[in-house]
């Protein structure tokens, strides 16, 4: 049975099955914000646990995704002012769109080879001190051995008076960051901070830690805010959102 399911979900990912996903999933009841499709429902994702309504069949993006671009839409100047962005890991879904803004002068950059336009390390940002009017690094930190120093780098080549969404999985209702960097065992890091490549799992404290890096905070939970109808509609799962700025 778990071999049906990894056989079905890959041939989901697969070239085929996303050309397929639009036409299967036609329909009006739900509507993707990033794509602005919209379908009767939206797909599953994954094998293990299952998420049966997550994933747009359209361009792909996920709960989160959705929650954070119409949080940009709508809470940001993204959209409106001309604006110099860097986007770390640049996630597929919002990259093509932010290349073709005309307002934005856009830069990616990521560790490994081949993902952005710049190949750059988060704790060595290649660029010089107030680069940017805006900075977008989603679920990155928690990748980074050093992430007060990625902090660092960040606040230092935001121009001051600029923003930065930085988005980590975080368990609001737990205390304390955890982190042990002696945790080396794949299985080990997935037990204890959700992933096998996550060397911390972020907690209440998320926001005073970047504070403490030197930014204004404003944390919000903006997806509970939004009505009930567009909550469903667009399929979202709320994070709380860190908009954070260098001071002025």
């Amino acid at each position: 049975m778990i071999a049906v399911k990894h056989l079905a979900h890959r041939l989901r990912s697969s070239a085929l099955g996303r050309s397929v996903e639009p036409w299967l999933y036609r329909g009006d009841a739900v509507e993707c914000p990033c794509c602005e499709s919209t379908f009767r429902r939206f797909a599953p994702y994954g094998v293990t646990p299952r998420r049966p309504r997550a994933r747009c069949p359209g361009c792909g993006a996920m709960e989160r995704h959705r929650h954070l671009w119409l949080f940009l839409r709508e809470r940001t100047d993204l959209f409106t002012s001309r604006l110099q962005v860097l986007h770390f890991a640049p996630e597929a879904v919002f990259r093509a769109q932010l290349e073709a803004l005309p307002n934005v002068a856009y830069v990616t950059a990521d560790l490994a080879v081949g993902r952005a336009s710049i190949r750059a390390d988060i704790t060595k940002i290649p660029f010089a001190d107030a680069s940017f009017d805006a900075i977008l690094c989603n679920h990155v930190l928690e990748h980074v051995p050093d992430d007060k120093g990625a902090m660092g780098e960040l606040l230092r080549v935001l121009r001051p008076g600029g923003w930065a969404v930085l988005q980590v999985p975080q368990r609001s209702r737990m205390p304390e960051t955890q982190e042990d960097p002696d945790v080396t065992d794949p299985r080990e890091r997935e037990r204890r901070f959700g992933q096998r490549d996550h060397l911390r799992q972020y907690g209440a404290d998320y926001a005073e830690r970047l504070a403490a890096a030197g930014f204004e905070v404003h944390a919000e939970r903006f997806g509970e805010g939004l009505p009930i109808e567009r909550r469903e509609r667009h399929g979202l799962k709320g994070e709380i959102i860190h908009l954070c700025r260098r001071p002025a």
